[in-house]
Protein backbone atom coordinates (compact mmCIF):
# COMPACT_ATOMS: atom_id res chain seq x y z
CA UNK A 1 0.00 0.00 0.00
CA UNK A 2 1.04 3.61 -0.63
CA UNK A 3 1.42 5.36 3.25
CA UNK A 4 3.19 8.99 4.36
CA UNK A 5 6.30 7.91 5.80
CA UNK A 6 8.47 9.80 8.36
CA UNK A 7 12.23 9.64 7.58
CA UNK A 8 14.16 12.66 9.64
CA UNK A 9 13.20 16.24 10.28
CA UNK A 10 10.92 17.78 7.32
CA UNK A 11 11.29 14.63 4.96
CA UNK A 12 8.11 13.16 4.75
CA UNK A 13 7.50 11.13 1.93
CA UNK A 14 5.00 8.80 0.27
CA UNK A 15 6.06 5.32 0.02
CA UNK A 16 4.69 1.94 -0.74
CA UNK A 17 5.14 -0.26 2.06
CA UNK A 18 3.73 -3.50 3.32
CA UNK A 19 0.12 -3.97 3.51
CA UNK A 20 -1.15 -4.06 7.41
CA UNK A 21 -2.24 -8.03 9.06
CA UNK A 22 -4.55 -8.69 11.77
CA UNK A 23 -1.56 -8.93 14.67
CA UNK A 24 -4.20 -9.70 17.32
CA UNK A 25 -7.88 -11.02 17.66
CA UNK A 26 -8.89 -7.63 18.89
CA UNK A 27 -7.23 -5.94 15.86
CA UNK A 28 -9.69 -4.82 12.59
CA UNK A 29 -8.32 -3.30 8.99
CA UNK A 30 -9.98 -0.31 7.52
CA UNK A 31 -9.53 0.70 4.10
CA UNK A 32 -8.78 4.42 4.37
CA UNK A 33 -11.75 6.79 3.05
CA UNK A 34 -10.44 10.27 4.05
CA UNK A 35 -7.41 11.41 6.60
CA UNK A 36 -6.21 14.73 7.14
CA UNK A 37 -2.82 16.52 8.27
CA UNK A 38 -3.12 17.99 12.35
CA UNK A 39 -0.93 20.48 14.03
CA UNK A 40 0.52 17.87 15.61
CA UNK A 41 1.96 16.58 12.93
CA UNK A 42 3.98 19.12 12.65
CA UNK A 43 5.47 18.89 15.57
CA UNK A 44 6.48 15.42 14.15
CA UNK A 45 7.35 17.12 11.05
CA UNK A 46 9.74 19.49 12.69
CA UNK A 47 11.51 16.66 14.81
CA UNK A 48 10.51 18.27 17.81
CA UNK A 49 8.56 15.40 19.79
CA UNK A 50 11.24 12.54 20.45
CA UNK A 51 11.23 8.72 19.51
CA UNK A 52 10.37 8.88 15.78
CA UNK A 53 11.81 6.29 13.97
CA UNK A 54 12.78 6.48 9.81
CA UNK A 55 10.44 4.44 8.41
CA UNK A 56 7.33 5.47 10.69
CA UNK A 57 3.77 5.82 9.67
CA UNK A 58 2.45 9.31 10.19
CA UNK A 59 -0.93 10.64 10.51
CA UNK A 60 -3.99 10.37 13.30
CA UNK A 61 -6.83 11.69 11.57
CA UNK A 62 -8.32 8.79 9.91
CA UNK A 63 -11.89 6.87 8.81
CA UNK A 64 -13.18 4.77 6.74
CA UNK A 65 -14.35 1.06 6.01
CA UNK A 66 -13.70 -2.19 7.85
CA UNK A 67 -12.77 -4.76 5.75
CA UNK A 68 -11.36 -7.55 8.37
CA UNK A 69 -11.99 -8.20 11.90
CA UNK A 70 -10.32 -10.54 14.31
CA UNK A 71 -11.35 -13.36 16.11
CA UNK A 72 -12.24 -11.13 19.11
CA UNK A 73 -13.53 -8.70 18.07
CA UNK A 74 -17.40 -8.69 19.22
CA UNK A 75 -20.37 -7.76 17.93
CA UNK A 76 -19.78 -3.99 18.02
CA UNK A 77 -17.75 -3.48 14.72
CA UNK A 78 -18.06 -5.83 11.76
CA UNK A 79 -16.85 -5.92 7.68
CA UNK A 80 -18.48 -3.51 6.00
CA UNK A 81 -19.25 -0.87 8.94
CA UNK A 82 -18.21 2.88 8.42
CA UNK A 83 -15.90 3.60 11.04
CA UNK A 84 -13.94 7.03 12.47
CA UNK A 85 -10.87 6.21 14.38
CA UNK A 86 -10.08 8.17 17.73
CA UNK A 87 -6.15 9.36 17.36
CA UNK A 88 -6.22 7.63 21.24
CA UNK A 89 -6.20 3.85 21.11
CA UNK A 90 -8.47 2.41 23.90
CA UNK A 91 -8.78 -0.81 25.97
CA UNK A 92 -12.40 -0.03 27.16
CA UNK A 93 -11.26 -2.29 30.55
CA UNK A 94 -9.18 -0.84 32.72
CA UNK A 95 -9.42 1.72 35.32
CA UNK A 96 -8.57 4.87 33.73
CA UNK A 97 -10.81 3.75 30.30
CA UNK A 98 -13.90 2.59 33.37
CA UNK A 99 -13.07 6.43 34.20
CA UNK A 100 -14.08 7.81 30.92
CA UNK A 101 -9.69 8.95 30.84
CA UNK A 102 -9.35 7.29 27.86
CA UNK A 103 -6.17 9.31 26.58
CA UNK A 104 -4.64 7.71 29.70
CA UNK A 105 -5.51 4.08 29.14
CA UNK A 106 -2.80 1.99 30.84
CA UNK A 107 -3.16 -0.83 27.98
CA UNK A 108 -2.84 0.36 24.94
CA UNK A 109 0.72 1.61 25.07
CA UNK A 110 2.98 -1.19 23.77
CA UNK A 111 6.34 0.75 25.05
CA UNK A 112 5.08 1.17 28.63
CA UNK A 113 8.46 0.86 29.69
CA UNK A 114 9.73 3.70 27.44
CA UNK A 115 6.89 5.74 27.98
CA UNK A 116 7.05 5.14 32.16
CA UNK A 117 11.14 6.52 31.94
CA UNK A 118 9.81 10.19 30.01
CA UNK A 119 6.46 10.83 31.84
CA UNK A 120 6.67 9.02 35.31
CA UNK A 121 3.87 6.62 33.56
CA UNK A 122 2.90 5.49 30.19
CA UNK A 123 -0.14 7.30 28.48
CA UNK A 124 -2.60 5.73 26.09
CA UNK A 125 -1.21 4.49 23.14
CA UNK A 126 -1.55 6.79 19.88
CA UNK A 127 -2.05 6.38 16.45
CA UNK A 128 1.28 7.81 13.83
CA UNK A 129 2.88 9.13 16.86
CA UNK A 130 5.97 9.26 18.88
CA UNK A 131 7.45 5.88 20.11
CA UNK A 132 6.56 7.34 23.50
CA UNK A 133 2.96 6.29 22.53
CA UNK A 134 3.80 2.79 21.06
CA UNK A 135 4.65 3.61 17.72
CA UNK A 136 1.32 2.72 15.98
CA UNK A 137 1.92 2.80 12.24
CA UNK A 138 -0.76 6.03 11.39
CA UNK A 139 -3.39 6.61 9.14
CA UNK A 140 -2.41 8.44 6.22
CA UNK A 141 -2.12 5.18 4.38
CA UNK A 142 -4.46 3.20 2.33
CA UNK A 143 -5.23 0.70 5.06
CA UNK A 144 -4.71 1.13 8.86
CA UNK A 145 -4.60 -1.35 11.16
CA UNK A 146 -7.30 -0.98 14.43
CA UNK A 147 -5.91 -2.20 17.94
CA UNK A 148 -8.19 -3.03 20.66
CA UNK A 149 -10.88 -2.08 17.29
CA UNK A 150 -13.98 -2.99 19.09
CA UNK A 151 -13.67 -0.20 21.73
CA UNK A 152 -11.40 2.09 19.01
CA UNK A 153 -14.28 3.11 16.60
CA UNK A 154 -16.95 5.55 16.23
CA UNK A 155 -19.22 3.91 14.04
CA UNK A 156 -20.98 6.52 11.67
CA UNK A 157 -23.50 6.54 9.84
CA UNK A 158 -24.12 6.87 6.04
CA UNK A 159 -25.18 9.65 4.07
CA UNK A 160 -22.74 12.39 6.04
CA UNK A 161 -19.99 13.04 3.23
CA UNK A 162 -16.37 12.03 5.16
CA UNK A 163 -15.61 15.61 5.42
CA UNK A 164 -18.27 16.16 8.14
CA UNK A 165 -17.64 13.34 9.97
CA UNK A 166 -13.55 12.71 9.87
CA UNK A 167 -12.65 15.57 12.54
CA UNK A 168 -14.52 13.42 15.27
CA UNK A 169 -10.84 12.00 15.55
CA UNK A 170 -9.28 14.21 16.92
CA UNK A 171 -9.49 18.21 16.55
CA UNK A 172 -13.60 18.49 17.57
CA UNK A 173 -13.07 16.77 20.45
CA UNK A 174 -10.21 18.36 21.17
CA UNK A 175 -11.35 21.49 20.74
CA UNK A 176 -14.73 20.77 22.54
CA UNK A 177 -12.67 18.89 25.67
CA UNK A 178 -10.63 22.14 25.63
CA UNK A 179 -13.68 24.25 26.35
CA UNK A 180 -15.96 21.84 28.38
CA UNK A 181 -12.46 21.64 30.64
CA UNK A 182 -12.57 25.64 30.94
CA UNK A 183 -16.30 24.97 32.72
CA UNK A 184 -17.53 28.17 30.89
CA UNK A 185 -20.67 29.89 32.51
CA UNK A 186 -22.71 32.38 30.63
CA UNK A 187 -21.36 35.47 31.99
CA UNK A 188 -17.47 33.91 30.83
CA UNK A 189 -15.29 36.35 28.48
CA UNK A 190 -12.87 33.13 26.90
CA UNK A 191 -9.79 34.30 25.65
CA UNK A 192 -8.42 31.34 22.57
CA UNK A 193 -5.02 31.99 21.98
CA UNK A 194 -4.42 29.82 18.14
CA UNK A 195 -6.75 29.86 15.24
CA UNK A 196 -5.38 26.83 14.03
CA UNK A 197 -7.98 23.88 13.02
CA UNK A 198 -8.29 23.13 17.03
CA UNK A 199 -8.78 26.50 18.39
CA UNK A 200 -11.32 27.01 15.22
CA UNK A 201 -12.96 24.04 17.09
CA UNK A 202 -12.11 25.50 20.30
CA UNK A 203 -14.17 28.76 19.63
CA UNK A 204 -17.56 27.22 17.84
CA UNK A 205 -17.76 24.91 21.19
CA UNK A 206 -17.02 27.98 23.44
CA UNK A 207 -19.95 29.68 21.53
CA UNK A 208 -21.97 26.09 21.68
CA UNK A 209 -21.47 25.98 25.57
CA UNK A 210 -22.98 29.46 26.20
CA UNK A 211 -19.65 31.89 26.87
CA UNK A 212 -20.94 35.46 26.69
CA UNK A 213 -17.92 36.64 24.61
CA UNK A 214 -15.24 34.79 22.72
CA UNK A 215 -11.61 36.01 21.46
CA UNK A 216 -9.45 34.49 18.91
CA UNK A 217 -5.97 35.71 18.88
CA UNK A 218 -3.38 34.89 16.23
CA UNK A 219 -1.52 36.81 13.49
CA UNK A 220 -2.92 34.68 10.39
CA UNK A 221 -5.81 37.33 8.13
CA UNK A 222 -8.06 34.20 6.90
CA UNK A 223 -7.41 32.20 10.35
CA UNK A 224 -8.98 35.20 12.29
CA UNK A 225 -11.47 36.22 9.19
CA UNK A 226 -12.29 32.21 9.65
CA UNK A 227 -12.34 32.83 13.96
CA UNK A 228 -14.91 36.12 13.48
CA UNK A 229 -17.47 33.96 11.28
CA UNK A 230 -17.44 31.59 14.05
CA UNK A 231 -18.33 34.27 16.60
CA UNK A 232 -15.04 35.50 18.23
CA UNK A 233 -13.66 38.76 18.46
CA UNK A 234 -10.39 38.69 16.62
CA UNK A 235 -7.05 40.47 18.05
CA UNK A 236 -4.37 39.73 15.67
CA UNK A 237 -0.94 39.88 18.19
CA UNK A 238 1.27 41.61 15.53
CA UNK A 239 -0.33 44.28 14.77
CA UNK A 240 -2.30 45.09 18.95
CA UNK A 241 -1.24 44.37 22.04
CA UNK A 242 -3.01 40.96 23.29
CA UNK A 243 -3.09 42.09 26.82
CA UNK A 244 -4.15 45.87 26.47
CA UNK A 245 -6.96 44.54 24.47
CA UNK A 246 -7.87 41.74 26.77
CA UNK A 247 -8.07 44.03 29.67
CA UNK A 248 -9.91 46.77 27.66
CA UNK A 249 -12.77 44.28 26.65
CA UNK A 250 -13.19 42.85 30.01
CA UNK A 251 -12.63 46.51 31.83
CA UNK A 252 -9.53 45.71 33.34
CA UNK A 253 -10.35 42.02 34.86
CA UNK A 254 -8.88 39.49 32.51
CA UNK A 255 -10.66 36.72 31.07
CA UNK A 256 -12.59 34.63 33.01
CA UNK A 257 -11.45 31.31 30.69
CA UNK A 258 -8.27 30.71 28.71
CA UNK A 259 -7.46 27.68 26.37
CA UNK A 260 -4.34 27.70 24.55
CA UNK A 261 -4.31 26.31 21.06
CA UNK A 262 -1.38 27.16 20.18
CA UNK A 263 1.48 24.83 22.13
CA UNK A 264 4.96 24.00 21.47
CA UNK A 265 5.99 26.03 18.82
CA UNK A 266 4.12 29.77 19.45
CA UNK A 267 5.34 32.20 17.12
CA UNK A 268 8.56 33.65 17.10
CA UNK A 269 8.31 37.60 16.81
CA UNK A 270 10.69 40.72 18.12
CA UNK A 271 7.60 42.35 19.64
CA UNK A 272 7.62 39.83 22.27
CA UNK A 273 11.28 39.38 23.23
CA UNK A 274 10.76 36.12 25.34
CA UNK A 275 9.83 34.51 22.26
CA UNK A 276 13.24 34.90 20.89
CA UNK A 277 14.91 33.62 24.40
CA UNK A 278 12.31 30.49 24.22
CA UNK A 279 13.82 29.34 20.14
CA UNK A 280 17.28 30.23 21.26
CA UNK A 281 17.20 27.50 23.85
CA UNK A 282 14.93 25.42 21.73
CA UNK A 283 17.74 25.54 19.18
CA UNK A 284 20.86 24.30 21.42
CA UNK A 285 18.55 22.19 23.96
CA UNK A 286 18.10 24.18 27.02
CA UNK A 287 14.53 23.60 26.67
CA UNK A 288 11.87 21.73 24.05
CA UNK A 289 9.18 23.89 23.81
CA UNK A 290 8.30 27.83 22.90
CA UNK A 291 5.81 28.63 26.13
CA UNK A 292 4.88 32.65 24.87
CA UNK A 293 1.38 31.52 25.56
CA UNK A 294 1.65 30.00 28.59
CA UNK A 295 2.92 32.79 30.05
CA UNK A 296 0.98 35.67 28.61
CA UNK A 297 -2.65 33.42 29.97
CA UNK A 298 -1.53 33.20 33.42
CA UNK A 299 -0.63 37.06 33.38
CA UNK A 300 -3.79 38.28 31.71
CA UNK A 301 -6.50 35.29 33.10
CA UNK A 302 -8.22 36.59 35.63
CA UNK A 303 -7.82 35.33 38.95
CA UNK A 304 -9.78 32.42 40.26
CA UNK A 305 -9.81 31.69 36.22
CA UNK A 306 -9.29 28.86 34.31
CA UNK A 307 -6.83 27.59 32.03
CA UNK A 308 -7.28 25.09 29.62
CA UNK A 309 -4.05 23.55 27.71
CA UNK A 310 -5.17 21.58 24.49
CA UNK A 311 -2.25 22.27 22.92
CA UNK A 312 0.55 19.93 22.81
CA UNK A 313 3.80 20.46 24.92
CA UNK A 314 6.67 17.78 24.29
CA UNK A 315 9.02 18.45 27.43
CA UNK A 316 10.73 20.96 29.28
CA UNK A 317 9.85 24.39 29.45
CA UNK A 318 11.30 27.65 31.05
CA UNK A 319 10.10 30.85 32.87
CA UNK A 320 6.75 29.63 33.80
CA UNK A 321 5.93 32.37 36.29
CA UNK A 322 4.36 29.81 38.86
CA UNK A 323 4.34 32.62 41.54
CA UNK A 324 1.76 34.34 39.52
CA UNK A 325 -0.48 31.16 38.64
CA UNK A 326 -0.35 30.22 42.55
CA UNK A 327 -1.10 33.56 44.26
CA UNK A 328 -3.81 34.30 41.51
CA UNK A 329 -5.69 31.21 42.17
CA UNK A 330 -5.67 29.87 38.27
CA UNK A 331 -6.83 26.41 37.58
CA UNK A 332 -4.78 24.57 35.31
CA UNK A 333 -6.27 21.47 32.72
CA UNK A 334 -4.64 19.95 30.59
CA UNK A 335 -4.43 16.60 28.61
CA UNK A 336 -4.77 14.52 25.42
CA UNK A 337 -8.07 14.46 24.18
CA UNK A 338 -10.38 11.80 25.79
CA UNK A 339 -12.28 11.24 22.50
CA UNK A 340 -14.78 8.39 23.41
CA UNK A 341 -15.98 10.58 25.97
CA UNK A 342 -17.71 13.10 23.66
CA UNK A 343 -18.26 11.52 20.56
CA UNK A 344 -21.80 10.41 21.13
CA UNK A 345 -23.04 13.52 21.79
CA UNK A 346 -20.51 15.66 18.72
CA UNK A 347 -21.77 13.15 16.63
CA UNK A 348 -25.25 14.01 18.12
CA UNK A 349 -24.54 17.77 17.50
CA UNK A 350 -23.36 16.64 13.78
CA UNK A 351 -26.49 14.79 12.87
CA UNK A 352 -28.70 17.74 14.07
CA UNK A 353 -26.54 20.60 12.48
CA UNK A 354 -25.73 22.24 15.20
CA UNK A 355 -22.15 22.38 13.99
CA UNK A 356 -20.42 21.34 10.89
CA UNK A 357 -16.29 20.88 11.20
CA UNK A 358 -16.01 20.68 7.39
CA UNK A 359 -15.84 24.23 7.24
CA UNK A 360 -11.56 24.09 8.26
CA UNK A 361 -11.08 22.45 5.22
CA UNK A 362 -9.18 24.46 2.71
CA UNK A 363 -7.15 22.16 1.38
CA UNK A 364 -8.22 18.71 -0.37
CA UNK A 365 -5.82 16.99 -2.26
CA UNK A 366 -4.79 12.98 -3.05
CA UNK A 367 -2.18 10.90 -0.03
CA UNK A 368 0.55 10.94 -2.98
CA UNK A 369 0.53 15.13 -3.10
CA UNK A 370 0.60 14.87 1.26
CA UNK A 371 4.33 15.29 1.53
CA UNK A 372 3.67 18.70 -0.82
CA UNK A 373 1.02 19.71 1.44
CA UNK A 374 2.95 19.23 4.81
CA UNK A 375 4.82 22.14 3.16
CA UNK A 376 1.80 24.21 2.35
CA UNK A 377 0.60 23.56 5.95
CA UNK A 378 3.82 24.52 7.43
CA UNK A 379 4.51 27.75 5.80
CA UNK A 380 0.59 28.83 5.67
CA UNK A 381 0.56 28.54 1.88
CA UNK A 382 -3.05 29.99 -0.09
CA UNK A 383 -4.72 30.52 3.01
CA UNK A 384 -4.10 27.14 4.28
CA UNK A 385 -5.78 25.88 7.54
CA UNK A 386 -6.59 22.41 7.49
CA UNK A 387 -6.02 19.75 4.37
CA UNK A 388 -8.65 16.99 3.94
CA UNK A 389 -6.34 13.60 1.98
CA UNK A 390 -7.89 11.08 0.29
CA UNK A 391 -6.12 7.69 -0.64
Amino acid sequence: MRALVWHGKEDIRCDSVSDPQIEHPRDAIIKVTSCAICGSDLHLFHNFIPAMLPGDIMGHETMGEVVEVGSGVDGRLAVGDRVVIPFTITCGECDQCRAGNFSVCQRSNRNKALADKAFGHATAGLFGYTHLTGGYPGGQAEYLRVPFADTTHIKVPDGIPDEKLLFLSDILPTGWQAAVQAEIEPTDTVAIWGCGPVGQMAIRSAVLLGAERVVAIDRLPERLDMAEAGGAIPINFETESVIDRLNDLTGGEGPHKCIDATGLESHVSAAQPDTLIDRMKQMIGLETDRPHVLREMIYVCRPAGVLSIPGVYAGIDDGIPMGMLMNKGLTVRTGQTHVARWSDDLLRRIEDGQIDPSFVITHKARLEDGPDMYRVFRDKQDGCVKVFLQP
